[in-house]
């Protein structure tokens, strides 16, 4: 099968989906009044409210939902075949991912731009408010740990990327500082430091960094874990600094490189013309996860993630300029990861391998696909860098510098993001050292996932890998749905058919417990004492969240109104920035 026709059929999709779905819900789910008064402008601080053009808040939200997790996630689920993830993809995209990335967006607006956290606690009752802290505490967990692993196998793997990004580093930090300080716009500053960055490919490819010798020499049995240390040193420093010194300027450099790759990827399969190996649907080794549940967990981000609410409630609603944007930025945002997830598909099916053999012996089993995913995606986008023309060894660099960072920025917000929860926690339940002492407060946040990641687990390849990706799955897959609980709470107390977001709200809610029971029985077999417990918490968690669900939509299908009274500001509008 020709990966342009693939690619072309699911563009084609994408904007069908975009094009009605998209409006359906505009007009009759979600109901956009283009006369509301934003957050951005009843709250204008020039700070966190700031009414922004669509087009540049679309890029703020894209960048910041578009990790390494659509790439990772389908890169592995083509275990199963690449017919499977990619109607995940599509299906999940369209009708869960814009469903639910849209619905946060909407409802935080229209409840001045609280968090998702805040608004369960509102919307469904106030025990919800202590369900999301432990569904988020162990997805920020699972995040920081899986990525650290990610990062870790690729700076083994690809050594010349080690410079690259060491230097990005002081490199962000600067532009940050000149940002800062001057006022002045980020965009040239932002590509100076990508050109930059690229340009360090040159020295990074001939002097690559490898840290094989070190590890030996202080008793690692795997570099990889050596790695994953030092990356959580680094992070531990990286979330105690304000977000403008290094978090920010990364974000703005990876904002460019996001949207580079997705270039190089369509133009190299265009120019390329390869063809997709894998088979349709695979046909498994006995023993194998099904993927009845497991591919709609493996594949979270790029089909439908939790952690887009968290972005959708906590900064973009803050910014959003009409109510009516939010059509074009949370639905599109969604179609933009699901494209991206589309291109990790074809990365790993038609660029990686030359005949269905070849990909065969990178995909024998669960375990080889699991810890050898990312590395077949960088191997595949560097295939298709090469069509349009640049060597394969800097390509192959460039391919895992974008995963690097995508992954590093994720774990720099993650880290972050954890620490406040963990604060949050210790007000909640009234430990007040927890609360106030930033330092333990961070301290926990790195120092649990960092005990995740360093688990054993097959070596190399590393099927630890593997499990700490489908945990990581179903506590994503947890936070989308309480985040649907209150978007489909939300709509129904208005009056208005919940349907489309309870069908994917049931769905989610089904394959995750389905996993979660599957491999809660594995772990108990195979003696996995310490994966055992997490996973049963973790089940206990979904049944939580399913009840809490059940007993919030009765009590809204009860309440219906037909109006939003209360929800409409009256100050005047300022023009967006």
């Amino acid at each position: 099968m020709p990966a342009v026709l693939v690619a072309a059929v699911v563009g084609v999709l994408f904007f069908l989906g975009y094009r009605y779905y998209s409006s359906y819900l505009a007009r009759k789910v979600y109901v956009l009044d283009p006369a509301f008064v934003t957050p951005a402008h009843e709250f204008n601080d020039g700070n966190d409210f700031v009414p922004t053009n669509k087009h540049v808040l679309f890029g703020h939200h894209f960048t910041s939902v578009a990790g390494a997790a659509p790439i990772v996630g389908p890169a592995i689920a083509v275990f199963w075949g690449w017919g499977p993830a990619l109607t995940w993809i599509v299906l999940g995209t369209i009708f869960a991912a814009g469903v639910h990335d849209f619905g946060s967006l909407v409802v935080s607006v229209r409840h001045k731009a609280r968090s998702i956290g805040t608004l369960a606690g509102e919307v469904v009752n106030g025990r919800a408010r202590g369900l999301f802290l432990a569904i988020i505490f162990f997805l920020l967990t699972l995040v920081n740990a899986v990525f650290a692993v990610v990062i870790g196998n690729l700076f083994v793997n690809n050594p010349g990327a080690v410079i690259p990004i060491v230097v990005e580093i002081p490199v962000a930090m600067l532009i940050g500082q000149y940002i800062y300080k001057t006022r002045s716009s980020a965009l040239i500053p932002s590509i100076v430091g990508v050109l930059l960055l690229y340009a360090l490919i040159l020295v990074g490819n001939a002097v690559p960094v490898s840290l094989d010798g070190l590890a030996e020499t202080l008793g690692f049995e795997q570099t990889r874990n050596l790695w994953v240390i030092l990356l959580f040193v680094y992070t531990w420093v990286a979330s105690r600094i304000p977000v403008w010194v290094l978090l920010q300027p990364r974000d703005y450099i990876n904002s460019h490189q996001l949207f580079i790759a997705l270039g190089v990827i369509s133009l190299g399969v265009i120019i390329g013309l390869n063809t997709i190996q894998a088979p349709l649907v695979n046909d498994v080794p006995e023993g194998s996860p099904s993927f009845f549940p497991f591919l709609f967990i493996t594949i979270a981000c790029g089909a439908i993630s939790g952690f887009h609410s968290l972005v959708a409630s906590g900064t973009t609603s803050k910014q959003l300029d009409r109510e009516t944007d939010a059509r074009y930025v949370g639905y599109m945002g969604a179609v933009g990861e699901g494209s991206l997830a589309t291109g990790a598909v074809l990365a790993a099916t038609a660029g990686v391998a030359a005949s269905q053999a070849e990909w065969q012996a990178l995909y024998p089993d669960f375990a080889t696909a699991s810890g050898g995913a990312t590395g077949n995606f960088v191997d595949g986008v560097a295939v298709f860098a090469n069509n349009i023309g640049i060597p394969l060894d800097i390509a192959t660099i460039f391919a895992a510098v974008v995963v690097i960072s995508f992954a590093a920025t994720t774990m720099d917000t993650g880290v972050r993001l954890q620490r406040y929860v963990v604060q949050e926690i210790g007000e909640l339940t009234g430990i007040r050292v927890l609360a106030r002492n930033l330092s333990l407060a961070t301290t926990i946040a790195v120092v649990i996932p960092l005990a995740m990641a360093l688990l054993p687990g097959g070596g190399e390849a590393g099927y630890t890998f593997g499990v700490l990706w489908q945990l990581f799955g179903t506590t994503n897959q947890l936070t989308a749905g309480l985040a649907l609980a209150v978007i489909a709470v939300w709509v129904t107390r208005r009056g208005r058919s919940p349907v489309v977001v309870l069908i994917p709200l049931v769905f989610l809610l089904a394959m995750t417990s389905w996993a979660l029971l599957v491999n809660l029985r594995n772990f108990v077999r195979d003696d996995q004492w310490v994966l055992a417990p997490l996973d049963a918490v973790i089940f206990l968690l979904a049944l939580w969240l399913i009840v809490e669900a059940a007993l919030a939509l009765r009590g809204a299908f009860r309440d219906r109104t037909t109006t939003d009274a209360g929800e409409r500001p009256a100050v005047t509008r300022e023009e967006p920035r």
